[in-house]
């Protein structure tokens, strides 16, 4: 197993870098720079602005010069937030935007599982077609189409709940969570029906109900465990995808969030502001992906063993 992981840590090292070296030269080729605005900097201004943040070197020097502060575990500092580092942004959005990944993340397990699971007790029925035909409704609807809907219905019409914010009172977190996690949780009930169905018809599942046990016990005990195995494996790359994906929620609700700070990079051309924000996501999704494949060898017993000799 260690030598599994090591090997997956090994074979990240490129994937990031090669992410890192995409979104460098990308940002620098993009029309406008992070010091372009309606009204003309003086250009002795702009000259010393450059040198401040190296912008005065050649592209190649500065690339290198950027690997070798991110090696520091420095994510250099905002061009248009003086005197705050990137490290201290997304120190400062983090917070809320784990929280709201992790709120949908649980909407995403709870109601998805919970769907998958009863609609593979009965195949082909209206228990199956039901929660099946509402999964793929949530895939197709985007959450900037989702969100406003809900807003509408539940905050506007009936009044049950705020419309914006994030604040400490529950009620806070309900829109926002249900709108990131709904298309996760769709993609949830078909990963979890599709399991079940298949370790349904297992044969130690065929000997559990000749021993008489009740229909619960032979999903809860036996059945259960083997059945959400995809699922375990598709929640690593949910949350780091729920991490990455909130930005349009965090925007919706006006939720403080890393999201804040990405997209209004994205309009102010913050460089170093983009950049740590895609290499801190692109490390948390390959860490989320490395914890899904041990948890799912960890329930798998087939898994574990292959690993074990890896």
């Amino acid at each position: 197993m260690w030598r599994f992981i090591a090997g997956r840590l090994l074979q990240a090292i490129p994937v990031i870098l090669a992410v890192i070296t995409v979104t460098f030269f990308l940002v620098r080729v993009a029309p406008g720079g992070p010091f372009d605005s309606e009204k003309a900097v003086i250009p002795e201004v702009k000259a010393a602005l450059e040198a401040q943040y190296r912008l005065d070197l050649p592209l190649g020097q500065q690339y290198l010069a950027y690997l070798a502060d991110l090696a520091k575990g420095e994510l250099g500092p905002s061009f248009k937030y003086p005197g705050r580092s990137v490290n201290e942004l997304i120190a400062a959005g983090l917070p809320a935007t784990a929280e709201l990944g992790a709120y949908a993340l649980l909407v995403a397990v709870v109601l998805g599982g919970l769907a998958g699971v009863i609609a593979s007790l009965k195949p082909n029925s209206a228990q199956d077609y039901i929660p099946m035909s509402v999964a793929m409704i949530g895939i197709c609807m985007p959450t900037f189409l989702l969100g406003p809907l809900l807003v509408l219905l539940f905050g506007i019409h009936l009044e049950w709940l705020p419309v914006a914010g994030w604040g400490d009172m529950p009620g806070d977190k309900i829109l926002p969570s249900l709108t990131l996690g709904a298309a996760y949780a769709a993609y949830t009930a078909r990963l979890s029906r599709a399991g079940m169905l298949e370790v349904m018809s297992q044969d130690y599942i065929r000997t559990a109900r000749a021993k008489g046990l009740p229909e619960w016990q032979v999903v809860t005990r036996h059945a259960l465990r083997g059945g959400l195995i995809p699922v375990v494996a598709f929640l690593g790359p949910a949350f780091a995808g729920l991490l990455a994906g909130s930005f349009v929620v965090e925007t919706i609700f006006q939720i403080p969030g890393l999201g804040r700070f990405y997209v209004q990079a994205a309009f102010n051309r913050d460089y170093t502001m983009i950049l740590g924000t895609t290499v801190f996501l692109s490390t948390l999704i390959v860490l989320f992906n490395l914890l899904s494949d041990v948890l799912a060898a960890w329930l798998n017993p087939r898994l574990r063993a292959q690993f074990g000799e890896a």
